[in-house]
């Protein structure tokens, strides 16, 4: 950690406090923190790390900064780049840990660099429980020897660390890995609500996937302990924010000139999980939102095979 005589941390949000526990009792060095919410800076505070009244202050006094705020409208209200021009230094490193549209990632880096600091796409992927135990995944966009400059304080919180190329790549990668999970959760609970009215306990159908070639990491967190007992808590990964990077990804494919109608259709998906109410819960709840078909009804059990189906209880809209 030579490189560095102190961070700075931004944002201490549901991932934010755990990665920045793990900074401050791994790095070695002197960790100042802000957030608008008093309670995690005071909890962090009781851990070693300094905390500050301002975004100005950390800036002023770090060499390197990590920023994990929810979004890159979040990042410009927060972390005014234009608005801290005066105090941003040479070789100064601001590393976004959160997820941001490929075009602003490339517009911060601009604007950092006219003040010859660096910004650094970093996003993170995995869970909360990942951030509390140090096993994040973090894809990174920086010139190889930036990235070989953090490396050592990512690897403080994160046991999986790619350098996917130059500035943005790192979101480019997060952005498609993020699309592909939602279509692969949907998948999921589109399975379970088919399979549970023709008949087969949601348990065995996602163990049966587990052990064939529908295995995932979605189905084993996002299936089995979201979808299965029905659990979408508020404070986890939202349908409101799997929308937010979803449009990162429509954004991202229209640049690129390909038209992706799976993602197309999932954020139709996830809007009308929101509209309906469901916006601030986790966003496998669009496994509560599945439409019915019109005509369904519950089939009398006139057979050995309606038999099982009326004792499977009906998914509930």
């Amino acid at each position: 950690m030579s490189d560095f005589k102190a961070a700075g941390f931004i944002g201490l949000g549901v991932m934010g406090e755990p990665i920045c526990l793990n900074l401050v009792k791994k790095s070695g060095l002197q960790v100042m923190v802000f957030d608008l919410n008093a309670e995690p800076l005071s909890r962090l505070a009781g851990q070693g790390a300094i905390a500050s009244g301002s975004v100005h202050e950390v800036v002023a006094r770090c060499d390197v900064v990590f920023v994990c705020l929810p979004s890159a409208s979040h990042v410009k209200a927060v972390f005014d780049i234009e608005g801290l021009s005066d105090i941003l230094r040479p070789e100064q490193l601001i590393i976004d840990l959160g997820t941001t549209s490929v075009a602003q990632t490339r517009e911060f880096f601009d604007l950092m660099a006219s003040k010859s600091a660096v910004w650094v796409d970093a996003p993170i992927a995995r869970t909360r429980q990942a951030a509390q135990d140090g096993t994040l995944s973090v894809m990174v966009g920086a010139a190889p020897d930036v990235y070989a400059k953090i490396l050592p304080l990512i690897r403080c919180f994160a046991s999986d660390v790619t350098n996917c190329g130059l500035v943005g790549t790192g979101q480019v990668a997060k952005i498609l890995n993020n699309m592909v999970l939602f279509e692969t959760v949907n998948a999921l609970a589109e399975a379970v609500v088919v399979g549970k009215r023709s008949g087969i306990d949601p348990a065995i159908l996602l163990e049966t996937f587990s052990k064939g070639s529908a295995d995932s990491f979605a189905l084993r967190n996002h299936g089995m302990k979201a979808i299965l007992p029905g659990v979408y808590p508020s404070r986890a990964f939202s349908t409101k924010y799997a929308l937010k990077d979803l449009s990162y990804a429509l954004e991202l494919a229209d640049d690129a000139g390909v038209k992706i109608r799976g993602a197309e259709l999932m954020a139709v998906i996830l809007q009308e999980a929101t509209e309906a109410g469901s916006g601030d819960l986790y966003f496998p709840v669009v496994a509560q939102h599945i439409p019915n078909v019109a005509r369904f009804e519950q089939p009398s059990p006139t057979s050995a095979k309606e038999s099982n189906v009326g004792k499977v209880p009906l998914w509930s809209t």
